[in-house]
């Protein structure tokens, strides 16, 4: 019988994690796996995302001199990972109730007013799967530093855990950054709201720290929890997080808020529209089944106090889906979205395409509506470059051009439209038609009747024995001479001969110009030249033809463009 290795008993690493334990790069333990035979196998993980045994890697680092000591920090890190797996926004929230009960416990003056909401009153006192070494971890580390930093760091290593895979609870920094940055100075004494927080991320960082008061609502019980907690261990007073599904379970009906903020669930079509037809909260109209980002927005602006904002994280694609068409219309009939900007591709955590950020404000009377949307196109920018906008990248578009068969929001198309220069491309692409015609029939070779219509019935070769005697090459993408006897030209012209072109063609209708079934004719090589000088002519022709029609379809759309928003007129 063949013994089996016994599965690891102590925490597993993960290739990013092993970096930041020595203070590399993620590209530096790639390369040592592939280096060093030595390395230590994964012990668990995938193939893509390997997981290693922690003891192995120290060992393996100290053998090669890499390692130093690992921290508190990553020890208990890897511990909770240990203990929890995939769980561990709940092994987060654990060590937030021992750091909490420990708060609570050494101080004799806490203001019961700033303290975060709980529901259930269970989140004090150490939870029942918190073993006594992370308990021990946990207490030595806010001994030396302070509970906010374990939280604070704990947090970084959860987002950067997920940046590729993306999280529901999880809001990516440069997500959080640009909300700050477009949701601008926020008062005091404002009400924020986030009906689907998460972990808290972007409800605790917009705004100042101390005044503001958080509402916050999230379905996933761990990430709630952890979200009260943070908030009390960080320092912010009026916090208050609800647990519960928003859409179907709104729990907190009655609250207004100054500022809305949030990173809506994606891709979620059992949103509970079945249920909620008949919802008060869809006063721009019923999103359907795929249109669940839609359902958020309403829900946002339905917290949203007369003269309130929503900052609403949006895909790109709400911007122009056919099933949102109706509800993106009331939007601007109403002059209530005042902005959209599309951030730049690696904004979010789990793709590298666009997102939009939504900007809606309630009107403080039917006067009070705008009258055009200021679009914003970022799309260009670095991810962690300026969030401010060159005059070129945006563009004020007035509501009635916006209500067409589409009501398309995508700012690019609006921001390009606004500055294209009409007058000068128009001019540039008539002027290149006029000539790419002019030269275009003069391509067109001198032909005449031939008394020997039937070339090919004449002597010839097969091309599978020109290239078995050296004289054909496919290295590349069509057959070439590879000898002075033999006209490129000349060659490719008659593979595509319609006898040829046959050979060339599978039962499936597929053409591969291969043409070792073909055969041409035999000719002496100043006749070849003749011939090949003949093809290489029909050859330009057909690509200009095509840039003809490129062109043509250019100029028209363009030219009807302009007549249409005023930036051309019939010229006299």
């Amino acid at each position: 019988m063949t013994d089996k290795a016994a599965p690891p008993t102590g925490p597993l690493v993960s290739g990013s994690e092993i970096a930041r334990l020595v203070g590399v790069t993620r590209a530096a333990v790639s390369n040592w796996r592939r280096r060093y035979d030595d390395f230590p196998q994964p012990a668990g993980g995938g193939a893509h995302s390997p997981l290693f045994a922690l003891d192995e890697v120290r060992g393996w680092l100290d053998r090669q001199r890499k390692g130093q000591d690992v921290s508190d920090e990553v020890q208990l890190w890897q511990s909770l990972r240990s203990s929890y797996g995939d769980e561990m926004i709940r092994g987060l929230a654990d060590v937030a109730q021992v750091l909490s009960s420990d708060s609570s416990d050494s101080s004799d003056s806490s203001d019961s007013s700033d303290s975060p909401g709980s529901e259930d009153g269970g989140e004090g006192g150490i939870p029942d799967g918190l073993s006594e070494e992370v308990v021990r971890r946990v207490r030595a580390l806010a001994g030396d530093t302070s509970p906010r930093e374990v939280v604070t760091g704990l947090v970084e290593r959860l987002t950067d855990s997920v940046r590729r895979a993306g999280s529901d609870q999880i809001t990516s920094p440069r997500v959080v950054r640009a909300v700050c940055h477009f949701a601008g100075e926020v008062v005091s004494d404002a009400v924020l709201f986030d009906p689907a927080c998460g972990i808290g991320t972007l409800l605790l960082a917009v705004g100042p720290e101390r005044g503001p008061r958080r509402y916050g609502q999230e379905n996933d019980a761990d990430s709630a929890r952890f979200a009260r907690l943070r908030a009390q261990l960080t320092g912010r007073g009026g916090v208050e997080i609800v647990t519960g599904d928003s859409l179907r379970e709104d729990r907190l009906p009655e609250l207004k808020a100054d500022l809305v903020v949030c990173d809506p669930p994606v891709g979620i079509s059992d949103w509970g529209r079945e249920e909620l037809l008949l919802d008060s909260r869809w006063e721009l109209g019923t999103p359907s089944r795929a249109e669940g980002e839609l359902a958020w927005l309403q829900h946002a602006y339905a917290h949203t106090a007369p003269g309130g904002r929503v900052l609403m994280v949006m895909s790109a694609s709400v911007a122009y889906r056919k099933a949102g068409r109706r509800i993106r219309a009331e939007l601007v009939r109403r002059g209530v979205l005042t902005q959209v900007t599309a951030l730049p591709p690696g904004t979010a955590v789990s793709h590298a395409l666009p997102v939009h950020l939504w900007h809606l404000r309630r009107p403080l009377s039917p006067g009070d509506a705008v009258t055009s949307v200021r679009m914003v196109d970022l799309t260009s920018n670095d991810a962690d470059g300026p969030l401010e906008a060159r005059s070129d990248q945006c563009a004020e578009v007035a509501l009635i051009d916006l209500l067409n068969d589409t009501v398309d929001l995508t700012p690019g198309r609006h921001v390009l439209e606004t500055h294209r220069e009409y007058a000068a491309e128009y001019q540039s692409l008539r002027g290149e038609l006029a000539e790419q015609v002019r030269a275009l029939a003069e391509l067109l070779p001198a032909l005449t009747g031939a008394d020997n219509p039937g070339v090919l019935d004449g002597p010839t070769v097969s091309v599978a024995d020109l290239a078995r005697a050296g004289l054909v090459a496919y290295d590349t993408p069509e057959p070439s001479s590879a000898s002075d006897q033999l006209d490129t030209e000349f060659l490719r012209g008659f593979l595509r001969s319609a006898v040829n072109n046959r050979r060339s063609t599978s039962a499936s209708g597929t053409f591969r110009l291969d043409g070792k079934g073909a055969r041409i004719p035999q000719m002496d090589l100043e006749e070849q030249r003749r011939y090949g000088a003949a093809f290489r002519a029909l050859r330009e022709f057909e690509e200009r033809s095509r840039r003809v029609a490129e062109l043509s379809r250019e100029v028209t759309a363009l030219a009807r463009d302009g007549l249409g928003n005023g930036a051309l007129r019939p010229g006299d």
